[in-house]
Formats: structure tokens, C-alpha cells, sequence
């Protein structure tokens, strides 16, 4: 029996599922890692796979950057935890302002999710109304606001028992790169915030129509709705500013994490001086928690920031250069199996995402459409071939600044040989 399944049958026993967060389950168990280093994670039956899912985008540097790992250890010997300001907080907050562009005022918390939701706590005292505007397809993380569904007509449920059905009332969910059902129901609800990620990243990876996030601008804008840009995945690793300097768009606020930390467990909230003012002790939106700031993982999106600063005029072309060599090599691999496997490829800087349909896909609907089940076969081909991709369609693919040629080779060379045993699998069905 391998070493992961033994682990997995004894999780089984003491963690939900065997796992502590949703997505790392998959048929017949997930395999479990024991160490990770550059592009590559090693794992409890000491195979060494090139890593695709890079903590969910968090780790754009790649495994244990040096300079980052450093910083943590550093701090390590001067404590953990204080529960009081520290120097390194306001360093931390400095940074990010002068990076993001819409970054007056900074606070620092732990996750992304709880970053989104203090952000539509913030929109909803600034501007005194009760709704929020999602989009489908657009995952903000596992809290109430945000965790629904589109339903019938205008109705939004609940996407996960043990939600409100009145907390869904409050939540109206419109397809996006549709300006027009935007507007639509901005015109009908009672709209405190628009959140969004700029490119969602969630439901695989969906790209904004030209102009679309200029027209959603313009509509909340003209509206006095609050623009919300959930950069949880895009920011810091789009460009140093996120999709805000990358698209030249800045919204009222923006939410990070992941990248902000290369694996640390870090988030931040960040937007106009009168908005985040609103936030005790300035204001009266009450946000709190004993590990916001903790001096270790400052330490390391401190040592991060600086890196991406300080080399993004090597570290972001390389980055997507190594993102572009993929997906032309996939592309090229698809043309060399023919006809039988319809396949579209999404990619923006250090993101793709492969989805088995002929179809454009720019919204959920159209995401929905591709064959979740062959997926699952090139997932199960990849990995065999210790090359390791989120084990869903609806993820999506992670460059890291630590990829390089060979990994490059060595992933092209595993996707035409996956694409090799779908057709096969296709012509014995």
C-alpha cells in the first residue's frame, strides 16, 4: 500500500474527509507531500512532480525562496507573536501603498476570505446599503456574503448548507463580461459594493473582454456603488500593482493574499483613506484578530514585496514567458493528435488553464460547458507522468518564477503524451 493512502485512511478517522480544505480530495485518495523546493514538490511515496498548483497561486517565487525563507527565520529568533504594532507592520503597509495603485491605507489581516469579507463589511457602513453584486463564477472565499448561487430570475441561494437564505437575499449574482446585467442590476438592487476578480480564476481561468472592466468601472462609479477588485490570486502576480496596474484600472478597493506571502499566511485590505477609515479604532466598522500583522509572516511579505519590486523587469517577462512556452507547446501537441479532442486554452501572465470544449470561454456558462470528466483523465495522465495540475477543471495552472526549460519540456512532452491515451480511451469507448 503507498505511503499516501495509509496517511489518507488514518486522516480519514480524524479530519472531515481526510483533508482539511475541499479541494485537495480526489478519487481514490490525494497524494501527500513531505517537501517542496523551486518548481518541484516531493511527496510521502518520494516522487518528485513538477508543481502546477503552487499553493494556489501562492507561491509565485516558487517553494522556499531564499530570501523569504530567510526573513521568517530571522524573525523566528525575535518572537512570533506580540499582539502589539510593530515596526514591520508599518514597513508592510508602506510597501503595498506604494506598489498597488489604489493602496491609500492598509490593513493587514490573515486570509483572503477574511479579507473579502471585512471589504463588503467596509462598502456596506461607507455607503449605508445593503446589497452586494458577485458574479458567476467568481469565488470570494467560504463566507456568507459571498458563498452563493445564481437561482431562477433574480433569486440567489445559498451554495453550501448551513448559509441564510437571508443572507443570499442580499447577494445578487450576474454573469460576467455581460456590462448590460450589470447595469441591469445595479439599476434594481440596493447596491453597496460590485466584488469581483478581475480575472476569475476560480472557475479555470476567464479573461475580461476588452474594455469590460472599464465599463464596470464607469457603471459603479456613476452609481456610487463600491468597486471591489478581489486580487486574493491576481495581485502581486500579475504585475507589482496586481490587475489594477496591469489592466490600468483602480477600483475603490482591493483585497490580497496568497502571492503577498509566496506561502505565508497573509492578506490585506487596501483602497481610498475614506473608505478604510471607516475601520475601528479610526471608525466604526469593527474588524479584529489576534493574528493580523504577526511579525512572522510581515517578515516574509515584507522580503517578498521587496523581491518583486526590486525584479520585475526579470522576474514578470520570465514568469510569462515560461507561461506562453506551455501553452504553445500544448497547442502544438493538439495539433499533432488531430481531430478528436476539442480543446480551448485560456492564459494571461503566469496563469493557464486547458478546457475540453471548442467553444470561447469567457463566462461561467461557457466554462461549464467543457468536459469536467476527460479533464479528470488528463489530470490522472499528468500526474503519472509527475507532472501535478489542480485536480479540477474549474482551477487553474500556476507558473512560478522557479519553472524553467526543463520543466517546460518535461510538462509539453507529458501533455502530448496524456492527449496520446485520451484518444485511445476515446476510441475503445
Amino acid at each position: 500500500m503507498a505511503r499516501s493512502e495509509q496517511l489518507h485512511n488514518r486522516a480519514k478517522k480524524v479530519m472531515p474527509g481526510g483533508v482539511n480544505s475541499p479541494v485537495r480530495f480526489y478519487e481514490p485518495y490525494p497524494f501527500f507531500a513531505a517537501s517542496a523546493r523551486g518548481s518541484k514538490l516531493v511527496t510521502a511515496d518520494h516522487k518528485t512532480l513538477v508543481d502546477y498548483c503552487m499553493g494556489y497561486g501562492a507561491l509565485f517565487l516558487g517553494h522556499g525562496y531564499t530570501a523569504v525563507i530567510e526573513a521568517a527565520k530571522a524573525q523566528m529568533d525575535n518572537g512570533t507573536l506580540y499582539c502589539v504594532p510593530t515596526e514591520l507592520e508599518v514597513r508592510l503597509a508602506e510597501l503595498v501603498s506604494k506598489m498597488v495603485p489604489c493602496a491609500e491605507v492598509v490593513r493587514a489581516v490573515n486570509t483572503g476570505s477574511e479579507a473579502t469579507m471585512n471589504a463588503i463589511r467596509l462598502a456596506r457602513a461607507f455607503t449605508r446599503k445593503k446589497d452586494v453584486i458577485k458574479f458567476d463564477g467568481g469565488y470570494h472565499g467560504a463566507h456568507d456574503y459571498v458563498l452563493v448561487k445564481a437561482g431562477s430570475g433574480a433569486a440567489s441561494l445559498p451554495a453550501s448548507e448551513g448559509v441564510l437564505e437571508e443572507s443570499s437575499a442580499h447577494t445578487v449574482v450576474v454573469p460576467y463580461n455581460d456590462p448590460a446585467a450589470l447595469e441591469r442590476a445595479i439599476e434594481k438592487s440596493d447596491a453597496a459594493c460590485v466584488i469581483m476578480e478581475p480575472v476569475l480564476a476560480n472557475i479555470g481561468l476567464v479573461l475580461p473582454d476588452k474594455n469590460y472592466l472599464s465599463e464596470v468601472r464607469k457603471l459603479t462609479q456613476q452609481n456610487d456603488v463600491v468597486l471591489i477588485f478581489d486580487e486574493v490570486v491576481t495581485g502581486f502576480r500579475l504585475a507589482p500593482g496586481g490587475a489594477g496596474e496591469f489592466f490600468g484600472i483602480r477600483p475603490d478597493l482591493a483585497t490580497f493574499a496568497k502571492a503577498m506571502g509566496n506561502g505565508f499566511p497573509i492578506g490585506a485590505i487596501a483602497g481610498k483613506k475614506e473608505i478604510m477609515q471607516q475601520l475601528a479604532p479610526a471608525g466604526r466598522v469593527y474588524q479584529a484578530s489576534t493574528f493580523a500583522g504577526n511579525p512572522l509572516s510581515v517578515s516574509a511579505a515584507i522580503a517578498t514585496l521587496e523581491v518583486l519590486q526590486q525584479s520585475k523587469d526579470a522576474i514578470y517577462p520570465q514568469a510569462a514567458r515560461t507561461c506562453d512556452s506551455i501553452v504553445e507547446g500544448i497547442k502544438e501537441e493538439l495539433e499533432d493528435i488531430g481531430t478528436g479532442i476539442d480543446c480551448t486554452i485560456n492564459s494571461i501572465g503566469s496563469m493557464f488553464q486547458l478546457f475540453f470544449t471548442a467553444d470561447k470561454v469567457r463566462d461561467e456558462a461557457s466554462a461549464k460547458k467543457a468536459d469536467a470528466a476527460v479533464f479528470r483523465r488528463l489530470f490522472d495522465e499528468l500526474l503519472k507522468r509527475n507532472v501535478f495540475i489542480p485536480p479540477s477543471q474549474f482551477e487553474t495552472c500556476f507558473v512560478s518564477y522557479a519553472h524553467d526549460e526543463e520543466d517546460i519540456d518535461k510538462t509539453v512532452e507529458a501533455y502530448g503524451e496524456a492527449f496520446k491515451k485520451i484518444k485511445e480511451q476515446q476510441r475503445k469507448q
